[in-house]
């Protein structure tokens, strides 16, 4: 890489990372209702070996499968207990948030046939208790849940002279039948301080898979290809994306054939870590005054593309926002979209930018048909909570766009990043897919 090229990386890097920074600043704040602190509630969940720990039994005891209901207001509990070689319906309960008492409310039954009211709150942002009587009104048990972090609850139930008469410790199992991936732009941070941790939360909150920005100096958070796909499937994760960046080279013959070269062992390294596509981005546009410039770009991704198909990973093009200025009367991400070999060079389409430009991502998916392989799902905060988007929309034309890669991707916080995180996989898992 010449000292110009550097100069550039250096500076789409930072440019980054400060929009990682601002996204996050403003973000973190405490989730202080009671509706919100339930949805951590939601999800798939198994029973760790004892209470003790968050190891989990590969066939395990107990299964509870939380689904929501009006709107993630409320939810439906179901509890299976393994008993031989069967798991046996033990308890089912529907909870809610009630907004005339600010309480959350459980009316459940047990397989014994008996049949319980409960009535709690949570009292701290990982702490909620429930006080149940059956329907004669006597007290029967109270049940306290601790959230260790949005993976891992432990519950205690007490009778009425707080005599502890079982506690069961959860750990987060969510499907992975709906293939969701995540950027981890989402997670930078954690990833920075604690990858290990940070792909085994990921596993648990149930994402199939992950796209990574940080390819740098021929590896991936300071690990070689090799070992970042080890620490990965170790997770029961796969590195399936990465957003990669060279920006285009200069008019002459050893700029382009050092870009040629830094493009092989770029897709070198990423067929050695298992990945299956590549993207690029463009911070330059806004700086592009003729088609007979922009023309150069399309030849550069037709040349990467065709370097990435012919060693077996897909290519495409990551838009923002300057992609949909106009340029001699022509918007530039048409041009690129006509201009380049669709057996080279795929689209991934980020929905905010594209609604953030005021444009229409359906109309893109019905006129380029089969051009989009990759989405990046994200939203003006958390995931499907500003009503701006219409995902649901969105998500039908999915075949027409030629969709293989749904990403997840959250940038602008209210909340804690893993309340966010898990919110994302919620939403897109039980409202979307």
């Amino acid at each position: 890489m010449n000292h110009t090229s550097i100069k550039k990386f250096t500076i789409s890097i930072l440019l980054l990372f400060i929009l990682i920074g601002t996204n996050t600043v403003f973000s973190q704040m405490p989730i202080t209702e009671q509706a919100d602190r339930l949805q951590q509630y939601l999800g798939f969940w198994v029973s760790s070996i004892d209470h003790t720990t968050d190891s989990v039994a590969s066939i395990p005891l107990i299964k509870m499968n939380n689904y929501p209901t009006i709107d993630h207001t409320a939810m439906s509990v179901d509890v299976f207990q393994k008993e031989g070689d069967i798991y046996n319906h033990t308890l089912t309960e529907l909870i809610g948030y009630d907004t005339k008492t600010d309480s959350i409310f459980a009316l459940g039954k047990s397989a014994q046939g008996d049949m319980f009211l409960g009535k709690g709150e949570f009292t701290s942002k990982t702490d909620w208790i429930m006080n149940d009587r059956d329907f004669t009104g006597k007290e029967t048990m109270t049940v306290t849940f601790d959230f260790k972090n949005q993976t891992d609850v432990h519950l205690i139930g007490k009778d009425p002279q707080n005599l502890i008469l079982w506690q069961t410790r959860y750990i987060k199992k969510n499907p992975k039948n709906k293939n969701i991936g995540i950027q981890l732009v989402s997670v930078h941070e954690q990833m920075q301080n604690n990858p290990k941790e940070t792909l085994k939360y990921l596993d648990r909150m149930g994402f199939s898979y992950i796209e990574t920005f940080v390819y740098k100096d021929r590896s991936f958070y300071g690990l070689s290809p090799l070992a970042f796909k080890s620490l990965v499937e170790e997770n029961n994760l796969k590195f399936t994306g990465s957003m990669t960046f060279y920006n285009l080279p200069k008019d002459e013959d050893q700029a382009w054939k050092n870009a040629m070269q830094w493009w092989k062992n770029c897709i070198a390294d990423h067929k050695q870590a298992g990945v299956e596509y590549l993207t690029i981005s463009n911070n330059q546009i806004k700086d592009i005054k003729t088609l007979a410039e922009l023309k150069k770009y399309t030849e550069y991704y037709n040349a990467i593309g065709k370097l990435c198909t012919e060693r077996g990973i897909k290519f495409a093009y990551h838009n923002h926002s300057d992609e949909f200025k106009t340029i001699e009367n022509k918007v530039v991400y048409d041009y690129l979209l006509e201009n380049t070999d669709p057996a080279y060079v795929g689209f991934q389409a980020d929905l905010y930018w594209m609604h953030f430009s005021k444009v229409d991502p359906i109309d893109y998916f019905k006129k380029y048909k089969h051009r989009f392989i990759s989405w990046h799902v994200k939203d003006y905060e958390e995931l499907g909570q500003s009503g701006k988007m219409d995902f649901e929309l969105y998500f039908k034309y999915a075949e027409t766009a030629g969709l293989k890669y749904t990403i997840a991707e959250v940038e602008a916080f209210n909340y804690p990043v893993w309340y966010s995180i898990n919110a994302a996989w919620n939403f897109l898992y039980f409202n979307i897919l």
